[in-house]
Protein backbone atom coordinates (compact mmCIF):
# COMPACT_ATOMS: atom_id res chain seq x y z
CA UNK A 1 0.00 0.00 0.00
CA UNK A 2 1.31 3.41 -0.87
CA UNK A 3 0.30 4.99 2.39
CA UNK A 4 3.31 4.78 4.66
CA UNK A 5 1.43 4.90 7.94
CA UNK A 6 -1.14 2.24 8.77
CA UNK A 7 -4.01 3.03 11.10
CA UNK A 8 -2.93 0.13 13.24
CA UNK A 9 0.65 1.38 13.43
CA UNK A 10 -0.50 4.81 14.55
CA UNK A 11 -2.73 3.37 17.22
CA UNK A 12 0.00 1.00 18.37
CA UNK A 13 2.27 3.84 19.38
CA UNK A 14 -0.08 4.61 22.24
CA UNK A 15 -0.40 1.03 23.43
CA UNK A 16 1.61 -0.47 26.23
CA UNK A 17 2.94 -4.02 26.10
CA UNK A 18 0.07 -6.52 26.18
CA UNK A 19 0.77 -9.96 27.63
CA UNK A 20 -1.41 -12.82 26.46
CA UNK A 21 -3.83 -14.06 29.08
CA UNK A 22 -6.21 -16.91 28.27
CA UNK A 23 -7.60 -19.88 30.14
CA UNK A 24 -4.78 -22.07 31.47
CA UNK A 25 -6.08 -25.13 29.65
CA UNK A 26 -5.66 -23.27 26.38
CA UNK A 27 -2.39 -21.53 27.22
CA UNK A 28 0.12 -24.31 27.72
CA UNK A 29 2.45 -22.43 25.37
CA UNK A 30 2.86 -18.73 26.11
CA UNK A 31 3.45 -15.99 23.56
CA UNK A 32 7.05 -15.59 22.51
CA UNK A 33 8.00 -18.92 24.05
CA UNK A 34 10.41 -19.89 21.31
CA UNK A 35 8.12 -22.63 20.01
CA UNK A 36 5.77 -21.16 17.43
CA UNK A 37 4.43 -24.53 16.25
CA UNK A 38 3.39 -25.52 19.78
CA UNK A 39 1.80 -22.10 20.28
CA UNK A 40 -0.10 -22.48 17.01
CA UNK A 41 -1.37 -25.92 18.03
CA UNK A 42 -2.78 -24.39 21.22
CA UNK A 43 -4.33 -21.58 19.23
CA UNK A 44 -6.10 -24.10 16.99
CA UNK A 45 -7.55 -25.76 20.08
CA UNK A 46 -8.85 -22.44 21.37
CA UNK A 47 -10.31 -21.52 17.96
CA UNK A 48 -12.24 -24.79 17.90
CA UNK A 49 -13.47 -24.17 21.44
CA UNK A 50 -14.78 -20.78 20.29
CA UNK A 51 -16.88 -22.37 17.57
CA UNK A 52 -14.65 -21.98 14.52
CA UNK A 53 -14.99 -24.98 12.24
CA UNK A 54 -12.18 -27.47 11.75
CA UNK A 55 -12.44 -26.80 8.03
CA UNK A 56 -11.75 -23.08 8.51
CA UNK A 57 -8.97 -23.76 11.02
CA UNK A 58 -7.27 -26.27 8.73
CA UNK A 59 -7.66 -24.13 5.62
CA UNK A 60 -6.50 -20.96 7.33
CA UNK A 61 -3.64 -22.22 9.46
CA UNK A 62 -2.16 -25.14 7.50
CA UNK A 63 1.55 -24.59 7.02
CA UNK A 64 1.59 -21.17 8.69
CA UNK A 65 5.04 -20.14 9.89
CA UNK A 66 6.47 -17.16 11.75
CA UNK A 67 7.25 -14.17 9.53
CA UNK A 68 10.32 -12.41 10.90
CA UNK A 69 9.91 -9.55 8.43
CA UNK A 70 6.58 -8.68 10.08
CA UNK A 71 8.21 -8.60 13.53
CA UNK A 72 10.99 -6.42 12.17
CA UNK A 73 8.48 -3.94 10.77
CA UNK A 74 6.48 -3.92 13.98
CA UNK A 75 9.54 -3.18 16.09
CA UNK A 76 10.93 -0.49 13.78
CA UNK A 77 7.87 1.74 13.53
CA UNK A 78 8.73 5.41 13.67
CA UNK A 79 6.68 8.24 15.07
CA UNK A 80 4.67 9.95 12.35
CA UNK A 81 5.93 13.52 12.33
CA UNK A 82 4.87 15.04 9.01
CA UNK A 83 2.83 18.22 9.18
CA UNK A 84 -0.59 18.44 7.59
CA UNK A 85 0.87 20.64 4.86
CA UNK A 86 3.59 18.10 4.10
CA UNK A 87 1.36 15.04 4.19
CA UNK A 88 -1.62 16.48 2.33
CA UNK A 89 0.66 18.12 -0.22
CA UNK A 90 2.25 14.76 -0.95
CA UNK A 91 -0.90 12.64 -0.91
CA UNK A 92 -3.77 14.68 -2.36
CA UNK A 93 -2.66 16.39 -5.60
CA UNK A 94 -1.51 13.16 -7.33
CA UNK A 95 -4.89 11.56 -6.53
CA UNK A 96 -7.28 14.38 -7.45
CA UNK A 97 -7.86 13.47 -11.09
CA UNK A 98 -8.39 9.78 -10.38
CA UNK A 99 -10.56 10.64 -7.40
CA UNK A 100 -12.79 12.86 -9.54
CA UNK A 101 -13.04 10.09 -12.11
CA UNK A 102 -14.04 7.60 -9.40
CA UNK A 103 -16.74 9.99 -8.22
CA UNK A 104 -18.18 9.95 -11.73
CA UNK A 105 -17.67 6.22 -12.39
CA UNK A 106 -19.37 5.16 -9.15
CA UNK A 107 -21.79 8.08 -8.91
CA UNK A 108 -24.97 6.01 -8.74
CA UNK A 109 -23.46 3.55 -6.25
CA UNK A 110 -22.18 6.39 -4.05
CA UNK A 111 -25.60 8.02 -4.14
CA UNK A 112 -27.28 4.82 -2.95
CA UNK A 113 -24.64 4.40 -0.25
CA UNK A 114 -25.24 7.94 1.02
CA UNK A 115 -28.98 7.28 1.12
CA UNK A 116 -28.36 4.11 3.13
CA UNK A 117 -25.60 5.20 5.52
CA UNK A 118 -25.56 8.99 5.34
CA UNK A 119 -21.89 9.26 4.38
CA UNK A 120 -21.10 11.37 1.28
CA UNK A 121 -19.22 9.83 -1.62
CA UNK A 122 -16.45 12.43 -1.41
CA UNK A 123 -15.43 11.18 2.03
CA UNK A 124 -15.44 7.54 0.94
CA UNK A 125 -13.45 8.21 -2.22
CA UNK A 126 -10.93 10.30 -0.25
CA UNK A 127 -10.34 7.43 2.17
CA UNK A 128 -10.16 4.94 -0.71
CA UNK A 129 -7.51 7.00 -2.47
CA UNK A 130 -5.38 7.64 0.60
CA UNK A 131 -5.46 4.05 1.82
CA UNK A 132 -4.64 2.10 -1.35
CA UNK A 133 -4.69 4.40 -4.38
CA UNK A 134 -8.27 3.30 -5.10
CA UNK A 135 -7.50 -0.39 -4.68
CA UNK A 136 -4.24 -0.50 -6.64
CA UNK A 137 -1.95 -1.15 -3.66
CA UNK A 138 -3.70 -3.30 -1.07
CA UNK A 139 -0.56 -5.09 0.17
CA UNK A 140 1.11 -8.41 -0.50
CA UNK A 141 1.59 -9.90 2.97
CA UNK A 142 -0.23 -13.15 3.75
CA UNK A 143 -2.79 -11.86 6.24
CA UNK A 144 -3.19 -14.96 8.37
CA UNK A 145 0.58 -15.46 8.61
CA UNK A 146 1.05 -11.81 9.64
CA UNK A 147 -1.66 -12.03 12.29
CA UNK A 148 -0.36 -15.32 13.66
CA UNK A 149 3.12 -13.81 13.91
CA UNK A 150 1.89 -10.75 15.78
CA UNK A 151 -0.37 -12.85 18.02
CA UNK A 152 2.60 -15.03 18.96
CA UNK A 153 4.79 -12.01 19.70
CA UNK A 154 4.12 -10.73 23.22
CA UNK A 155 3.96 -7.02 22.43
CA UNK A 156 0.26 -6.98 21.47
CA UNK A 157 -0.55 -10.66 21.70
CA UNK A 158 -4.12 -10.41 22.99
CA UNK A 159 -5.14 -7.86 20.36
CA UNK A 160 -3.80 -9.89 17.47
CA UNK A 161 -5.07 -13.17 18.85
CA UNK A 162 -8.55 -11.69 18.49
CA UNK A 163 -7.81 -10.47 14.97
CA UNK A 164 -6.55 -13.91 13.99
CA UNK A 165 -9.77 -15.47 15.29
CA UNK A 166 -11.76 -13.04 13.18
CA UNK A 167 -9.63 -13.79 10.11
CA UNK A 168 -10.64 -17.43 10.49
CA UNK A 169 -14.27 -16.36 10.86
CA UNK A 170 -13.97 -14.52 7.53
CA UNK A 171 -12.82 -17.79 6.00
CA UNK A 172 -15.59 -19.76 7.73
CA UNK A 173 -18.26 -17.32 6.53
CA UNK A 174 -17.04 -17.75 2.96
CA UNK A 175 -16.11 -14.12 2.29
CA UNK A 176 -12.54 -14.98 1.24
CA UNK A 177 -10.34 -18.02 0.80
CA UNK A 178 -7.11 -17.95 2.85
CA UNK A 179 -5.00 -17.76 -0.31
CA UNK A 180 -6.80 -14.54 -1.30
CA UNK A 181 -6.19 -12.88 2.06
CA UNK A 182 -3.25 -10.64 1.30
CA UNK A 183 -2.80 -7.14 2.61
CA UNK A 184 -0.64 -4.87 4.73
CA UNK A 185 1.99 -6.27 7.08
CA UNK A 186 -0.11 -5.76 10.22
CA UNK A 187 -3.17 -7.59 8.91
CA UNK A 188 -5.18 -4.82 7.26
CA UNK A 189 -7.23 -6.18 4.37
CA UNK A 190 -8.99 -4.76 1.35
CA UNK A 191 -9.18 -1.56 -0.61
CA UNK A 192 -9.76 0.60 2.47
CA UNK A 193 -7.68 -1.57 4.81
CA UNK A 194 -10.02 -3.17 7.34
CA UNK A 195 -8.67 -5.20 10.23
CA UNK A 196 -10.49 -8.57 10.39
CA UNK A 197 -12.49 -7.48 13.46
CA UNK A 198 -13.80 -4.46 11.53
CA UNK A 199 -14.47 -6.67 8.50
CA UNK A 200 -16.62 -8.98 10.63
CA UNK A 201 -18.50 -6.06 12.19
CA UNK A 202 -18.93 -3.66 9.28
CA UNK A 203 -18.37 -5.42 5.93
CA UNK A 204 -21.52 -5.52 3.80
CA UNK A 205 -22.55 -7.24 0.57
CA UNK A 206 -23.82 -4.09 -1.13
CA UNK A 207 -24.19 -5.49 -4.63
CA UNK A 208 -26.05 -8.57 -3.40
CA UNK A 209 -23.78 -11.21 -4.93
CA UNK A 210 -23.66 -13.24 -1.73
CA UNK A 211 -20.17 -12.24 -0.55
CA UNK A 212 -18.66 -9.39 1.39
CA UNK A 213 -15.62 -8.75 -0.78
CA UNK A 214 -13.53 -5.75 0.22
CA UNK A 215 -10.59 -6.84 -1.92
CA UNK A 216 -12.13 -6.84 -5.39
CA UNK A 217 -15.65 -5.37 -5.22
CA UNK A 218 -15.81 -1.55 -5.20
CA UNK A 219 -19.49 -1.27 -4.14
CA UNK A 220 -18.81 -3.54 -1.16
CA UNK A 221 -15.63 -1.58 -0.34
CA UNK A 222 -17.34 1.81 -0.38
CA UNK A 223 -20.51 0.70 1.41
CA UNK A 224 -18.55 -1.12 4.10
CA UNK A 225 -16.43 1.98 4.71
CA UNK A 226 -19.62 4.03 5.02
CA UNK A 227 -21.08 1.45 7.41
CA UNK A 228 -17.93 1.72 9.55
CA UNK A 229 -18.22 5.51 9.76
CA UNK A 230 -21.96 5.31 10.42
CA UNK A 231 -21.25 2.82 13.19
CA UNK A 232 -19.08 5.45 14.89
CA UNK A 233 -21.79 8.08 14.70
CA UNK A 234 -21.49 9.85 11.35
CA UNK A 235 -24.15 12.57 11.14
CA UNK A 236 -25.90 12.73 7.79
CA UNK A 237 -25.86 16.12 6.11
CA UNK A 238 -23.27 17.62 8.47
CA UNK A 239 -19.81 18.75 7.45
CA UNK A 240 -16.57 16.95 8.19
CA UNK A 241 -14.16 19.78 8.94
CA UNK A 242 -11.92 19.79 12.05
CA UNK A 243 -13.97 20.55 15.13
CA UNK A 244 -17.16 18.98 13.77
CA UNK A 245 -18.72 15.77 15.14
CA UNK A 246 -18.03 14.07 11.81
CA UNK A 247 -14.35 14.97 12.02
CA UNK A 248 -14.31 13.13 15.36
CA UNK A 249 -15.70 10.12 13.47
CA UNK A 250 -12.87 10.38 10.93
CA UNK A 251 -10.49 10.18 13.87
CA UNK A 252 -12.05 6.84 14.76
CA UNK A 253 -10.94 5.73 11.31
CA UNK A 254 -7.42 7.00 11.96
CA UNK A 255 -6.25 8.45 15.25
CA UNK A 256 -3.72 10.71 13.51
CA UNK A 257 -5.06 14.26 13.32
CA UNK A 258 -2.86 14.92 10.29
CA UNK A 259 -4.34 11.93 8.48
CA UNK A 260 -7.92 12.82 9.42
CA UNK A 261 -7.41 16.43 8.33
CA UNK A 262 -6.04 15.14 5.01
CA UNK A 263 -9.14 12.99 4.48
CA UNK A 264 -11.32 16.02 5.21
CA UNK A 265 -9.29 18.25 2.89
CA UNK A 266 -9.29 15.69 0.07
CA UNK A 267 -13.05 15.16 0.41
CA UNK A 268 -13.65 18.91 0.25
CA UNK A 269 -11.50 19.20 -2.85
CA UNK A 270 -13.47 16.39 -4.49
CA UNK A 271 -16.75 18.08 -3.56
CA UNK A 272 -15.61 21.21 -5.39
CA UNK A 273 -14.12 19.42 -8.40
CA UNK A 274 -15.80 19.95 -11.78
Amino acid sequence: MTLTISRLALAALALSVSILSVEPALAAVACGSGNFDAWLADFKTEAAAKGISQQAISAGLAGVTLDQSVLNRDKSQKVFNQTFEEFSGRMVPPRMTRGSNMMKQYGSVLSRIEQTYGVPGEVLVAIWGLETDFGVNTGKFATIRSLATLAYDCRRAEQFRGELMDALRIVQRGDLAPADMKGAWAGELGQTQFMPSSWMKYAVDFDGNGKRDLLHNAPDVLASTANYLAGYGWQKGKDWQPGSPNFAVLQQWNKSEVYSKTVAYFATQLAHAP
